[in-house]
């Protein structure tokens, strides 16, 4: 059986033949995204001096019209696509942030990322990726 969160987010470990039929919460049909990036990965903006780890993927843009207007036009992303909430830093903060798909890419940097948040979610960094704990599986 499937689970849908809040969101509309349906588990990856759903029967595709129900994944068809799925609706979101707004009445639009779900359609299949496959994530470029995964859980656990750090990578980093393509535009803007920051980096982080992934600890959640909306399949498409999934936060408030204000927060998207904000977004200079010129850069702002499509909403078709996925947006990552990350553990991010940058040379002075820790933060979270939420990001387009389209702007970010792997970090190669081999350096772990500082956020305070990670321990409570990741154990890590193991080969450029840090792992969800135990607990957090379920």
């Amino acid at each position: 059986m499937p689970v849908v969160n809040a969101r509309g987010v349906i588990d990856s470990c759903a029967d595709p033949s129900i994944l068809a039929m799925a609706m979101l919460g707004n009445g639009v049909p779900f359609v299949m995204q496959t994530a470029r990036f995964f859980i656990g990965q750090i990578v980093r903006h393509r535009i803007y001096p920051f980096r982080g780890v992934i600890f959640d993927v909306d399949p498409i843009f999934d936060n408030t019209e204000e927060w998207y207007q904000a977004i200079p036009e010129d850069i702002r992303p499509r909403k078709d696509q996925p947006f990552y909430h990350l553990f991010a830093e940058n040379e002075e903060t820790e933060y979270v942030a939420y990001c387009s798909e389209q702007n970010l890419v792997p970090d190669d940097s081999g350096q772990p990322v500082r956020h305070p948040q990670i321990g409570e979610m990741f154990d890590g960094p193991v080969d450029g990726a840090y792992r969800l704990k135990l607990a957090i599986h379920n």
